[in-house]
């Protein structure tokens, strides 16, 4: 009997995750005596039963991905951050800092600890955690504005087809607004009512994400809310 990963790792359709003696669980399915993944999700080895527990919520990680996560520790020379996924992020301290010393520089008071950050994925693949960079203009430290978070996989539907969706929602909400391909999304406005208007919209997204002629109805719904506060 043979085993092909370790307890919680991510898994996709069609991994083999086990052969010989073993029975398949949630999510899985049995040819043969091999074992295999039918969902995305985290392998679970109990015993002789080996199941799959599917991931709904969480983002799974994509190299160029523009993320925004919350820093949850300070390392000697990293930061560890959330982003939604099953494993957190890192971001060394040389991608920030040219000339980097654990003995001077003190990390958290660059990062610290509940920050957020804006930033990209360099390099993933399911035997390592993420690796983040911020060396690109527009990335670093969050300073202003709110977070709204969903599926990620709603996300290409709060941009749109060629970005027709979020422009829309920049343009009537007046807002900034900086999507997250992990499900958060920063909405920056010039008043609460202006963010509370682009929330609104997104929420509305995720919920009728399924349906046709979406954008035409948040198009419709935030001129209402616009006239209505006049």
């Amino acid at each position: 009997m043979e085993i092909f990963y370790e307890n919680k790792q991510l898994v996709t359709p069609g991994d083999l995750l086990a052969e010989g003696d073993y029975a398949a669980g949630n999510n899985a399915y049995k040819a043969g005596n091999k074992v295999y993944a039918s969902r995305l999700g985290l392998v679970n080895y109990e015993e002789k039963r080996v199941s799959v527990v599917a991931l709904n919520a969480f983002y799974v990680p994509t190299v160029g991905d523009l993320v925004i996560g919350k820093v949850t520790e300070v390392n000697i020379n990293s930061w560890t951050v959330d982003i939604n996924a099953p494993y957190a992020a890192l971001l060394q301290a040389s991608d920030v800092l040219n000339r980097f010393k654990p003995q001077r520089d003190d990390l958290s008071r660059i990062f610290d600890v509940g920050d957020l950050i804006l930033a990209k994925i360099v390099t993933y693949d399911r035997t390592r955690d993420p690796l983040l960079t911020v060396r690109e203009p527009g990335l670093g430290k969050v300073s202003r504005g709110q977070i709204v978070k969903i599926t990620p996989t709603k996300i290409p539907r709060v941009i749109g087809k060629k970005g027709s969706m979020i422009n829309m929602l920049k343009k009537e909400a007046g807002c900034k607004i900086v999507v997250g391909q992990n499900g958060l999304v920063l909405v920056d406005g010039a008043n609460p009512e202006d963010e509370r208007l682009a929330i609104t919209a997104i929420h509305k997204i995720e919920e009728e994400a399924h349906t046709s002629g979406l954008t035409d109805r948040i198009t419709e719904m935030l001129k209402r809310e616009r006239e209505a506060t006049k």
